[in-house]
């Protein structure tokens, strides 16, 4: 029997990258799938196809999560096409690197208007959705939260806060059997590390110098972690973060 059958998972900005590929793994372990996308319609509706192809069950629906009314129609539409939610992945966010001297006052609000403050209110509208038998929320941070990476000093805070949130949060909705878990990514090629020209460059060539497992991730690395966590197999965990780097540390 698959792992998540009958189960409804909801992934924020999930057209590309890591999101697509754990909203692909959800499908594939049998839950249905909510792909949340911002912007890009065309992206989530291919990530929609796919799903269907393979025999699941898909919807996709836009919305800004840094916006509480599109957080709203995002879950509402959940429950009208699918009845419950069993499942939140806080996969959206955005970057830029830049050293100090850049920093900006509207990228860093942009940063964390999506990157902590839309996962707080997915969570909180998550929240309400949940049944009885509470609910799975992953959280996808970054192990840049900890490696100090000059020119990451606001993308580094965000995800440190939603380090520090899914901390938090596990104490505080756990007794609603709500877990609350963060996935660490490393790298890991995506549309988003070609397009800031990462692949194939000496960057890339030295972060797999620093990976013992000697090789860039794939969204499908982090999905299968998803997968377990969102899954009755990790039914005994909450309040971690997960590093999922090939041993880079």
């Amino acid at each position: 029997m698959s792992k998540l059958a009958g189960k409804v998972a909801v992934v924020t900005g999930a057209s590309k990258g890591i999101g697509a590929g754990i909203a692909k793994g959800l499908a594939a372990a049998g839950a249905s799938v909510v792909v949340n996308y911002a912007t890009s319609k065309e992206g989530a509706d291919r990530v929609v196809a796919q799903i269907e192809a393979d025999g699941g069950k898909a919807i996709a629906v836009q919305g800004d999560v840094a916006k509480a009314v599109d957080v709203q129609r995002l879950f509402a539409e959940t429950k009208r096409a699918f009845g419950a939610v069993d499942v939140l992945v806080n996969n959206a966010g955005v970057y830029q690197f830049a050293p100090l001297e850049q920093v900006t006052e509207e990228e860093f609000h942009r940063q964390f208007n999506t990157n902590v403050l839309g996962l707080l209110l997915a969570t909180q509208e998550a929240s309400k959705h949940f049944g009885d038998d509470g609910g799975s929320v992953i959280n996808i941070s970054s192990v840049a939260s900890q490696l100090g990476l000059p020119g990451s000093s606001v993308y580094a805070a965000t995800k440190g806060s939603v380090d520090t949130i899914t901390h938090v949060l596990s104490n505080e909705l756990g007794a609603r059997n709500i877990r609350v878990n963060a996935i660490n990514p490393g790298g890991v090629e995506t549309e988003g590390t070609h397009a800031m020209g990462i692949i194939g460059s000496d960057l890339e060539k030295d972060m797999v110098a620093k990976t013992p497992l000697g090789r860039i991730g794939q969204p499908d690395d982090i999905a299968s972690i998803a997968v377990f966590l969102a899954s009755a197999d990790s039914g005994w965990i909450t309040g971690e973060t997960l590093r999922a780097s090939g041993g880079m540390r």
